[in-house]
C-alpha cells in the first residue's frame, strides 16, 4: 500500500483530496492529510476508510519527520515559501514531492541532489503555473514537429465571476487571494513584440492593454504580467519575436483599477499612521491635494475623469467615499484597500467563479502564416467549490497518480513542460470537462 501525505487541507486542496480518496479504492493507497485546524483535515477526508485527518505543525520537527517519512509521496499544499521546509525534508527520507507553486530558486538548488537520488520534485502542477505550461506546449511541440517557426506566442489568464453571478459594475468578484489581486503588477512589465523588448513601468501599466474574446464569454481585455521574458527558455523558444502573458479581465475593469493605483492605494511599502482609526474617505483624502471641494470632487479634479464617468460609478459602488472605519493597526495603503474590496467582491453563498485561458500562436510553416488560438473556459460550483481551486487541485491530483504508478519517472525538480506529464494530464483533464478549444486558421 502506497503512502501519500497531503501537507495543507484549505480551499485549493479539496478536489486534490477527494479525487486522490476515489482512486485510493482502485489503486490501494492510504491518503493523509494533516492541517493546522483538525475540523479541517476532517472535513476534507470524511469518512473515507482510506484517509486520515491529522492536526498537523509544518514547525514540529518531530511530527515532520515522522509523517514525512512514513509516507511514499508527499504534496505541499503550504504556503509557497514553506515548500522548501518541506522539500528538505523529503530528500532526507528519499520521498517524491508535489507542488502547485511556481519553482524557487531554493527548490532548483535541490535538482541534482534528487536527481542523484531517484526522487522527483514536480512543481507548478495548478492552473497558473500549470495547466497554462502543458496547454501552450503541447502547441509549441506540436508546431516544431510539424517543421514550423514559432513567431508569435502571446498567453492570458484570468480568475473572474461566472455571468449568470455578475452583478455589480466592475464584473469582477476574489476567485483567489485578494491581497495578490491587489498588489498584482508591481514593478515592470517586461516583453516582446516585433522582435523588440518591451517594458511598461507600474504606473503605466493598466492603460496599455489587449483586447480579446472567446466564444460565448465575449470581450475580455489584458494587462501585462510581469515577467514574460523568462518563458522564452522555459518553452525552448529561442529567438521568438513576440512573446507576451497578461491577466485577463473585463472590459473597463482596468481604467478604473488605475485610478486606485495613481492615488497610491495600492501601494504596500509603508504603513499609513493611525491607520486603524481612518475612515473610507478619510483614507481616500490622505491621496488628494489639501482643498475645499468634496472628496469626490477633488479626485475627479486629480486624476482627470468626468463625476459621471463609469469609473467614478465604480468607484462610488465601492463604498471607498463612506464613513467606515478601517480597524486595521499599522495597515498599509493596500491592507486597507483590501479590507474595502472584500466586503463588495467577495464571492456569495451561490455565486460562481469563472477561470479563462486562452494562448495566442502565429507560425510560419512551408511559406505561409497560421494562427491558433487555444481557449479555455471553465465554471464553478459555489464559493466552496470554484473554478479555480479545481483547477489548482486535479492537474496536481492527476499527476501524483502517474507518479504513483510509475508512469512519471523524472527524478529532479522539474514543472510540466514535458509530454510525459502534460499529455496523459490534459487528456484527463478533458474528460473531466477542462477542455481547450483550438481554431487555426491561415494569416
Amino acid at each position: 500500500m502506497k503512502n501519500i501525505l497531503i501537507i495543507g487541507a484549505g480551499l485549493s486542496s479539496t478536489d486534490l483530496i477527494h479525487y486522490l480518496l476515489k482512486q485510493s479504492e482502485k489503486y490501494n493507497w492510504h491518503i493523509t492529510v494533516g492541517d493546522m485546524s483538525l475540523e479541517t483535515a476532517q472535513k476534507k477526508v470524511g469518512v473515507h476508510p482510506n484517509g486520515t485527518a491529522l492536526r498537523f505543525n509544518l514547525k514540529d520537527l518531530e511530527q515532520r519527520a515522522s509523517e514525512i517519512s512514513a509516507a511514499d509521496i508527499v504534496i505541499s499544499m503550504v504556503p509557497a515559501s514553506m515548500h522548501i521546509i518541506v522539500a528538505k525534508e523529503c530528500l532526507k527520507y528519499k520521498k517524491h514531492l508535489l507542488t502547485p507553486s511556481y519553482v524557487s530558486e531554493e527548490m532548483l538548488e535541490l535538482h541534482e541532489e534528487a536527481k542523484e537520488l531517484g526522487i522527483s520534485f514536480l512543481n507548478e502542477l495548478g492552473v497558473d503555473p500549470g495547466l497554462d505550461h502543458m496547454s501552450a506546449m503541447k502547441i509549441i511541440d506540436q508546431i516544431s514537429k510539424e517543421g514550423g517557426k514559432l513567431l508569435s506566442f502571446k498567453s492570458f489568464c484570468g480568475g473572474l465571476v461566472a455571468p449568470s453571478c455578475d452583478d455589480n459594475p466592475w464584473n469582477y468578484k476574489f476567485s483567489w487571494n485578494p491581497r495578490n489581486v491587489v498588489v498584482a503588477g508591481q514593478g515592470i512589465a517586461q516583453y516582446k513584440e516585433g522582435g523588440h523588448y518591451k517594458y511598461i513601468p507600474y504606473n503605466h501599466l493598466f492603460n496599455n492593454l489587449i483586447q480579446t474574446e472567446i466564444e460565448g464569454y465575449g470581450e475580455f481585455e489584458v494587462y501585462a504580467n510581469r515577467d514574460s521574458l523568462q518563458y522564452i527558455d522555459l518553452y525552448g523558444l529561442g529567438d521568438i519575436p513576440t512573446i507576451m502573458r497578461g491577466t485577463m479581465r473585463r472590459p473597463g475593469y482596468s481604467e478604473a483599477w488605475n485610478v486606485l493605483v495613481q492615488l497610491g492605494c495600492t501601494d504596500d511599502s509603508y504603513s499609513m499612521k493611525n491607520s486603524h482609526q481612518l475612515t473610507n474617505r478619510e483614507y481616500l483624502n490622505s491621496f488628494l491635494p489639501e482643498n475645499a471641494n468634496t472628496t469626490e470632487n477633488n479626485l475627479c479634479e486629480f486624476v482627470g475623469i468626468d463625476p459621471n464617468s463609469e469609473i467614478m460609478k465604480k468607484l462610488v459602488w465601492l463604498g471607498i467615499f463612506s464613513d467606515e472605519i478601517s480597524g486595521i493597526k499599522d495597515a498599509t495603503p493596500a491592507m486597507i484597500l483590501q479590507r474595502i474590496l472584500e466586503k463588495k467582491w467577495g464571492l456569495g453563498p451561490n455565486d460562481r467563479d469563472l477561470l479563462v485561458m486562452q494562448h495566442q500562436f502565429e507560425y510560419e510553416n512551408t511559406g505561409m502564416k497560421k494562427r491558433i488560438i487555444s481557449s479555455m473556459t471553465f465554471e464553478g460550483n459555489d464559493k466552496d467549490h470554484t473554478a479555480m481551486s479545481y483547477t489548482v487541485g486535479t492537474p496536481l491530483a492527476i499527476a501524483t497518480k502517474l507518479l504513483a504508478t510509475d508512469k512519471i519517472k523524472m527524478p529532479g525538480v522539474h514543472i510540466p513542460t514535458m509530454p510525459e506529464i502534460y499529455e496523459p494530464v490534459l487528456r484527463e483533464l478533458e474528460i473531466l470537462g477542462v477542455k481547450f478549444i483550438e481554431k487555426e486558421e491561415i494569416i
